[in-house]
């Protein structure tokens, strides 16, 4: 999968902002302000996600390719290695995990606003 497949999976949530806060080449996913995907749009080898702490740690034991994300809570965030090992559809629940989580902190309010997709 490219970057451009990346992007439109991450566009078909209830996304709030396409940002690049960073630099010219770290592409951000919002919802409601909070990151749940960013990447390297030049050096697309990798994408940070947000995570469950618990889930964090199973998947990085079980994928060598996570790793803890550089610059991120390594408590929050996983590193996910684009080099082959894992298949798309598993990047896109990863992804989809991602939003989740953000939207799950989420006032009663603001919930109604942003269905779970994924």
């Amino acid at each position: 999968m490219n970057l451009d497949q990346f992007r439109q999976y991450c566009l078909h949530f209830k996304v709030e902002k396409e940002d690049l806060p960073f630099d010219e080449n770290t592409l951000v996913f919002k919802v409601i302000g909070k990151m749940f995907y960013l990447c390297n749009m030049l050096e697309f080898e990798f994408c940070n996600l947000k995570c469950d702490p618990e889930k964090s740690l199973e998947l990085r034991e079980y994928f060598p390719v996570v790793t803890p994300a550089c610059h991120k809570s390594k408590k929050h965030w996983n590193s996910v290695n684009f080099n082959g090992e894992l298949n798309d559809n598993q990047i896109r629940e990863w992804i989809s995990d991602s939003y989740n989580l953000v939207v799950e902190k989420m006032s009663k309010k603001l919930k109604k606003n942003y269905q779970k997709k994924g």
